[in-house]
This record gives structure tokens, C-alpha cells and sequence, in this order.
């Protein structure tokens, strides 16, 4: 292979993409670099301004300039560092995770463009034919470790928690298919009717394949909101993904203005717990019951979100109703 076999396949890939986007302004109206800014903060939601120039290869100047707009847009706010003064947090408000989504949605739109145009057959050799691309590039660079990316769900990912949560608690836990028909409501209800201001599930995504997820929603008490549904692959504990969920669930609670965040779990599921405990939720109850064809203790805890978050202590993955 030479450099101009690079460049050639370069200019062809760029072409299809910009055919597929011949009219519809993919970007509109910011430029490619403000929307990688947008997606990183869309997916990252507690990020500083130094991990950005740090993910993005950006020039910390142009950076400044691009999240000086963003503020004056609306889009962002920023803050000190809850893990160094010194540092600046940047969080999308409700109108950037606004335009953030329909960035999304356009470029998923562009991307089953291009899809149609494959057929089923051939599908399958690009995807492994990508696949290589990256891994051979990856390995030219300087080692480095699997990135964890926290997103939306994409199509299939609802059915993917009810399907992962009722197969890890039955094999870890012996829980029968009691549990399965909870999630199936609780996932078929937001599916239903969530508000998307409000209300938001977070898909973690590992080496390219959903490996966890978390939501928040609205509770009956008036300005609290619930966690649920917590999980992180059993294959993936270790990578932190349960605090980077958990502290998802809170940063977007506290940002959009519930005063307290409760959740129900379990005494059974101590790695859990510890990361709640973590994050400085206080257990309040617990009532022991049978559910799911076991003889269990029922928690609950609730975090006060007026309070400063605490500080990640390393990572202990776990799982919750």
C-alpha cells in the first residue's frame, strides 16, 4: 500500500459522504469542529475543557472561541471543576442537548442512507472490512485503552435491556421471569410517554457493542427523580461503567433541576451499592419481600442534589432494578 492508495480512498469515502449530504446540510448550522464539540459534550456529561482539547486535538484558542459561542448561543454553561477549581466544566443546557440531538438524528439519517444503498449480502464484509481499517490503524499508533461511550439508545437498545437485564439477574442471581415482565413496564412505559427534557436513558457502548445502561425519570414525588435499571455487562466490571452511568443519571437530574434523586435496589447487590454509596446516596428504608422467586430485602436510597457531587473513589460495577 502507498500513501496514495490512502489519499484515493480518502477522497472517495469523503465524496460519498458528501453526495449523501448534497442539500441537506448535515452540519447546519455549525461547522464539522463545533459539532464534534457537541457531540463529545452530548456523550460526555460531566466533561472539562481540558479532556475536550485532549479527545478533540484541539487548539486550546480555537476551542475557547467555539464554546464562547456556544455560550452565547445558550448551548453550554460553564463552571468550575467539581475534581479541580483550576478547571472549567462544560455541560450542555436543555437547548444544546437540543441541537446536539438533531445533529444525531441527521447524521444516523446520512448513515442509513448509505446503508440502503448496500445490499444484505455485502453488509456484512463492510462492517468487517471497517473493522479492519481501525484495528490495523490502531495498532500504528501508540497504545491506548478501549474508549467507554455513554449515548442515546439507538433502535433495538430498549429491547436490549429488557432482554440483558432478565439474563444477568437470572444467571447471577436465580431470578426468575417476574423480573423480566418489571423492566419490560418500566422500559415500555418510557418508550410510551417520557418527557425528553425530563426523562433520558444512557446506553453504554464498548468496542463498538452496548455494554450497560442507566435511566432517569420522573417520580410521583414532586421534584425527584428516579434511577433505574442500572447494569453493566458482567465482562466489561472493572471499567469504571457503573460510576460513569451513575454519574450520568445525577449530572442530567441536578442539571435540569430535580431537588432529590431515589432509587429502589436490592441488598443482594452490594457492588451496587457501594457505588451509590459512592455518590453519596443515604439509605433511608428497606423492607425484606418476595419478589422475582426469591426471598429478598428491598432498599431504598436517595440522594440530596443540592449537595456537592463526592469524588469517584475508582470504579465497582453493578446492577439495580
Amino acid at each position: 500500500m502507498t500513501v496514495q492508495d490512502i489519499r484515493s480512498f480518502n477522497r472517495f469515502y469523503t465524496n460519498v459522504i458528501g453526495a449523501l449530504d448534497y442539500g441537506r446540510h448535515l452540519y447546519a448550522p455549525y461547522t464539522l469542529t463545533e459539532s464534534r464539540v457537541l457531540y463529545e459534550l452530548a456523550h460526555s456529561p460531566r466533561t472539562d475543557a481540558a479532556d475536550l482539547r485532549a479527545a478533540l486535538s484541539l487548539d486550546a484558542g480555537y476551542l475557547s472561541r467555539i464554546l464562547n459561542k456556544f455560550e452565547q448561543d445558550g448551548l453550554v454553561r460553564r463552571a468550575p471543576s467539581d475534581k479541580d477549581p483550576r478547571r472549567r466544566r462544560i455541560t450542555l443546557t436543555p437547548r444544546g442537548r437540543d441541537a446536539a440531538g438533531l445533529l444525531e438524528e441527521r447524521a444516523r439519517e446520512t448513515v442509513a442512507a448509505l446503508l440502503d444503498t448496500v445490499s444484505p449480502a455485502d453488509r456484512p464484509r463492510l462492517a468487517e472490512a471497517m473493522r479492519t481499517i481501525r484495528s490495523v490503524l490502531d495498532k500504528s499508533r501508540a497504545p491506548r485503552p478501549r474508549e467507554v461511550v455513554l449515548r442515546d439508545p439507538a433502535p433495538g437498545d430498549l429491547g436490549w435491556i429488557v432482554q440483558r437485564n432478565a439474563a444477568v439477574y437470572a444467571a447471577e442471581h436465580g431470578w426468575n421471569a417476574d423480573y423480566e415482565g418489571l423492566v419490560a413496564r418500566i422500559v415500555a412505559d418510557f418508550a410510551e410517554d417520557h418527557d425528553p427534557h425530563l426523562e433520558r436513558v444512557w446506553i453504554a457502548e464498548w468496542d463498538g457493542r452496548p455494554v450497560g445502561c442507566v435511566m432517569c425519570v420522573r417520580d410521583e414525588v414532586p421534584a425527584t427523580a428516579r434511577l433505574r435499571l442500572l447494569l453493566v455487562e458482567p465482562d466489561t466490571r472493572g471499567l469504571g461503567i457503573g460510576d460513569r452511568l451513575v454519574e450520568a443519571c445525577i449530572g442530567f437530574a441536578r442539571g435540569v433541576g430535580y431537588r432529590d434523586l431515589v432509587l429502589w435496589t436490592n441488598d443482594v447487590l452490594a457492588a451496587a451499592r457501594r457505588i451509590y454509596q459512592r455518590h453519596g446516596f443515604v439509605l433511608v428504608s428497606e423492607k425484606p419481600h418476595r419478589s422475582f422467586g426469591k426471598d429478598l430485602v428491598g432498599q431504598d436510597w436517595r440522594l440530596d442534589l443540592h449537595t456537592a457531587p463526592e469524588q469517584l473513589r475508582g470504579a465497582v460495577p453493578g446492577g439495580h432494578e
